[in-house]
C-alpha cells in the first residue's frame, strides 16, 4: 500500500513545496489509499492513471497554498451569492450549467482549470499550457464531460484536492471509501477549501458572480451552506429511474479502463443508495428553511425550451438577459443538438437494477419534485 507519506513525498518533490495547509484533507487520503490498495483491484493503467491524479491534486494543493502565502490578498475578495446547480446526474444538469456559461456577464468553473487551479488564469501571460489543442482527457470509451475546453466543470475536481470527492468511486471501486464519505466524513472543510481555490481562480478578474455545478452536492448541502451561506440553487428534475442505470452504466465504462474486474452489480447498488440519500438529505435541507432559495427546472422542460427556462430562472434571480445572452444560448443549443451522446442502453440486470425496485427509494423526492417543478417556477 502506498502511504500518505509516500505519496505527500512525491508531490513535494515534483514542485519543490512542503506546505499542505490545513492537514484535515489527510483523514480522506488516507482512507482513499487504503481502499484503492485493498479493493480497486487496479490493473497497470489504473495504478498509473489513480496514483499519478492523486499526486498531481497534492501537488495541485501545495501550489494554491503557495500563491496564498506569496499573495495573502487573495483572500480579501468575496464571493457573493453563487448560484449552484445540483440534483440527480443526467437531469439535463450539464446542459443547463453549459446555457448558463452563455452569459458574458458570469463565471465558471472552465473544464481546463478545474484539474489544475494553479497558477491563476490571469496571472498567465500569452497561450495558457493548461487549455488542450483538442477536446483534452478522455477516460473510458467516451467522452464524460463537455467537449469544449472552455465549457463549464463541476466542482468534483476541486473537492479531490480536499480528497472528500464522488470523483474517486468514478474511477475505481473503493467501496470502504464511498460508505466512508457519504456516512462518516465531514464535509465542511472540503467545501471551504473549494471556496479558497475559487478565489484563488477569480483573484486579478473584474468581479463576477459564480455559477457553479455538482449533482453530488445533494448529500452535502449543509457543509456547502457553511461555505456558502447566501448561494442560491437551481435544481433539476427527472424520473430517478430513468437516469440511474445511465449514472451506473458511466462508471463502468471508465472503472472498465483501470481494472479487469468490474462490478456492475455493486456499481448498481452504490448508485442507488448514494442518489436515494442525496435526495432524502435535498428534501430535509429544503423543509429546514432553504426551500426558497431554490428555483426548480423539469427535464422535459428544459428538452422542449431551453432558453425560457433560463428566462425564468434570471427573472427569479432578479436578473436580466441580455441580447447577447440569448443569442449565445441559442447557438450553443443548435450546437450541442448535434454532438449530443446517444441514450444509454445498458443491461439493467448487469447492474441490478429493477426500475419497479427504485421507484419506492425515491418516492418522497418524486412527489417533491413535481410538486416543485408544477408550482414554484412561475413564482416571483
Amino acid at each position: 500500500m502506498v502511504s500518505v507519506d509516500e505519496i505527500e513525498n512525491a508531490a513535494a518533490e515534483r514542485t519543490g513545496l512542503d506546505d499542505f495547509g490545513d492537514p484535515s484533507f489527510e483523514e480522506g487520503l488516507e482512507v482513499l489509499l487504503s481502499s484503492v490498495a485493498e479493493e480497486a483491484r487496479l490493473n497497470a493503467a489504473g495504478e498509473a492513471f489513480l496514483y499519478g491524479r492523486i499526486t498531481g491534486y497534492l501537488a495541485q494543493r501545495l501550489q494554491v497554498e503557495d500563491w496564498y502565502r506569496r499573495h495573502p490578498e487573495i483572500d480579501d475578495a468575496p464571493i457573493t451569492a453563487p448560484l449552484i446547480g445540483i440534483g440527480l446526474p443526467r437531469t439535463g444538469s450539464t446542459a443547463l450549467s453549459s446555457l448558463l456559461a452563455q452569459d458574458p456577464g458570469v463565471r465558471y468553473l472552465r473544464k481546463w482549470e478545474s484539474t489544475q487551479p494553479c497558477p491563476p488564469p490571469s496571472t498567465v501571460t500569452g497561450a495558457d499550457p493548461r487549455i488542450p489543442p483538442d477536446k483534452g482527457e478522455m477516460i473510458g470509451t467516451r467522452y464524460h464531460v463537455p467537449t469544449d475546453t472552455h465549457g463549464p466543470m463541476e466542482c468534483h475536481e476541486l473537492m479531490a484536492l480536499d480528497f472528500r470527492s464522488h470523483i474517486f468511486q468514478s474511477f475505481a471501486q473503493v467501496p470502504s471509501y464511498s460508505d466512508w464519505l457519504v456516512h462518516q466524513a465531514d464535509l465542511r472543510p472540503t467545501l471551504a477549501y473549494e471556496r479558497r481555490v475559487l478565489k484563488l481562480l477569480q483573484w486579478g478578474e473584474p468581479a463576477r458572480p459564480w455559477r457553479l455545478k455538482c449533482p453530488s452536492h445533494v448529500l452535502w448541502l449543509d457543509a456547502v451552506d457553511a461555505a456558502f451561506p447566501d448561494a442560491r440553487y437551481v435544481m433539476t428534475h427527472r424520473d430517478p429511474a430513468d437516469v440511474l442505470l445511465s449514472v451506473a452504466d458511466l462508471y463502468a465504462d471508465i472503472i472498465a479502463s483501470f481494472t479487469d474486474d468490474v462490478d456492475r452489480r455493486y456499481i448498481g447498488r452504490l448508485n442507488v443508495e448514494h442518489w436515494s440519500l442525496g435526495m432524502d438529505r435535498a428534501l430535509r435541507f429544503r423543509a429546514d428553511g432553504a426551500d426558497s432559495r431554490f428555483y426548480d427546472i423539469d427535464f422535459r422542460a428544459m428538452q422542449a425550451d431551453p432558453v425560457r427556462q433560463v428566462t425564468g430562472l434570471y427573472a427569479w434571480l432578479g436578473s436580466p438577459v441580455s441580447a447577447e445572452f440569448t443569442g449565445r444560448m441559442q447557438s450553443w443549443w443548435t450546437v450541442a443538438a448535434t454532438e449530443r451522446e446517444p441514450s444509454s442502453h445498458a443491461d439493467a440486470a448487469a447492474f441490478g437494477i429493477d426500475a419497479d425496485a427504485v421507484r419506492p427509494r425515491f418516492a418522497a423526492y418524486v412527489a417533491r419534485a413535481h410538486h416543485w417543478t408544477t408550482t414554484r417556477q412561475d413564482q416571483p
